[in-house]
């Protein structure tokens, strides 16, 4: 018998039979301190989406940087999913990343996208090509939608490229997830308070459990939208917690507990 499809949805395939049934994957239950309420996650079902670490938000001459944004803030995340994404590789937890990257035509991109940037129809929008690098902004295959020097993909990495503030619409990424059999997933990336809470947002809406990674996200937008979106999160959608917490209970799996 051969195995056919992903990790938690596969058949078992012959020449004469098919066996559609999946076996279930063992659980790897942790508990995390959070907020509002302590958790136990299954390691086996859960994701990481890294939303956005690319050089138009984060590199000081991509997009941002172009318009006149301190993009130092957009690094602070580099150094938490540094130490934990390796973890998370080893436990078979998949790292989804998720980057903003346009077709070059931009036709599926309605006017209300492209307005939010380039709101006289002049200005330095999406698409539009950056100097010193001639990249164009969030386009597919430039070097403003790569993601930054500081972060790796693995070759089993997974990633989905996005059209609008949040992953989900016009994308894979709900089927992805939904094959690889996640029914958690943690958020990470910038901006905190437009793509990720997009994003999150509608994973949330969707059905499936939501921990957004404190440390692990970062905007360039005032203070005060960062306490609206953690206030958000916990009262509406989901959990906070971050990269340390996680790793010190991926490292002590004998405290999960219900």
């Amino acid at each position: 018998m051969h195995r056919l499809g992903s990790r938690n949805n596969h058949w078992q395939v012959s020449e004469a039979t098919v066996d559609l049934r999946r076996v279930p994957q063992p659980a790897q239950s942790i508990a995390v301190d959070a907020q509002p309420q302590r958790l136990v996650l299954d390691l086996a079902h859960t994701a990481v989406v890294v939303v956005d670490m690319q050089n138009d938000f984060c590199h000081p001459d991509g997009w941002l940087g172009s318009i006149g944004v301190d993009t130092s803030p957009l690094l602070a995340p580099a150094a938490p999913l540094q130490r934990l994404l390796p973890e998370l590789r080893q436990a078979d937890v998949p790292v989804v990343w998720l980057n903003w990257g346009n077709r070059e035509d931009r036709h599926n991109l309605p006017p209300s996208v492209l307005h939010v940037y380039n709101p006289d129809g002049a200005s330095r929008g999406i698409g539009s090509q950056l100097p010193p690098t001639g990249s164009r902004v969030l386009e597919k295959g430039s070097w403003g939608a790569a993601l930054i020097d500081e972060l790796r993909p693995e070759p089993q990495d997974i990633a989905v490229d996005k059209y609008r503030m949040s992953g989900f619409w016009d994308t894979p990424l709900d089927s992805i997830l939904r094959n690889l059999g996640i029914r958690t997933v943690l958020f990470a990336g910038v901006n905190l308070d437009q793509c990720v809470m997009h994003t999150l947002q509608d994973a949330a809406c969707l059905g499936y459990d939501v921990v957004l990674l404190e440390d692990c996200c970062a905007t360039s937008s005032p203070d005060y939208c960062t306490a609206a979106t953690l206030y958000n999160i916990k009262q509406c959608y989901g959990f906070v917690t971050d990269a340390g917490e996680l790793l010190r209970q991926m490292n002590a799996p004998d405290t999960a507990s219900s």
